[in-house]
């Protein structure tokens, strides 16, 4: 049984968890701005590194089945369910951080979401094997859970899928086993954050495709 996993979003700021905001990229809620909770450990993915992953990902995902492991603000799933994702699965521990993802969810009458109060490598664990399209996995820095979130997110992915990957160092300094048979088929940089999208190999890329972004 894999040890539980803290949430992005461990516990309140010392700015008490005020609230800011995340802007959705694109698609039927384009520059709809979103409260999260300024909480420690909550590192929402960038606009610019998510404007460059949906354009990995081809603009749209009608009709898609998502999953974003470890939510904290939702940027991700949020994003997703606006490019027309038909299921949008947001697993988030942290109950404050629940709260303001169902709170979101609520202002954006977004039908597709489903969120998950939960332990997100206890979830995966009892998903089925291959029920997502797209996988986001983007745990907490620091706190040793990328090898086991990537053994229960990696059996969940589709046969022609995706698994998105932020870590704090780039996935080919680092061996994981979890990772054989899986190709890095794009990754960028941006700050501290090393990101990555994933396909099983022999799905149409090679390594002369890869291709590499880095950021200021």
């Amino acid at each position: 049984m894999p040890r539980l996993a803290p949430s992005r979003a461990a516990g309140a700021s010392s700015k008490g968890g005020k609230p800011h905001a995340i802007r959705i990229i694109g698609g039927d809620w384009k520059r709809t701005p979103l409260p999260v909770l300024d909480l420690d450990g909550l590192r929402p993915t960038p606009d610019r590194v998510r404007e460059t992953l949906f354009n990995w990902l081809g603009q749209r995902l009608d009709g898609q089945h998502c999953l974003d492991l470890f939510a904290g603000s939702g940027a991700l799933g949020f994003e997703a369910a606006s490019r027309g994702a038909a299921r949008v699965l947001m697993v988030e521990r942290n109950a404050r951080a629940a709260g303001q993802l169902r709170a979101n969810q609520q202002r954006l009458a977004a039908r597709a979401i489903e969120i998950a109060e939960a332990d997100g490598l206890r979830l995966a664990a009892s998903l089925a094997p291959g029920s997502f399209d797209v996988v986001f996995l983007d745990p907490p820095f620091g706190a040793d859970l990328l090898g086991p979130a990537l053994a229960v997110a990696a059996p969940l992915v589709g046969a022609n899928g995706f698994l998105y990957v932020e870590a704090g160092e780039a996935l080919e300094t680092v061996a994981h086993e979890p990772l054989a048979g899986w190709e890095v088929t794009r990754q960028g940089k941006a700050g501290a954050v090393h990101f990555h999208l994933l396909q099983r190999e022999n799905k149409g890329f090679s390594a002369k495709s890869r291709n590499t972004l880095t950021f200021a």
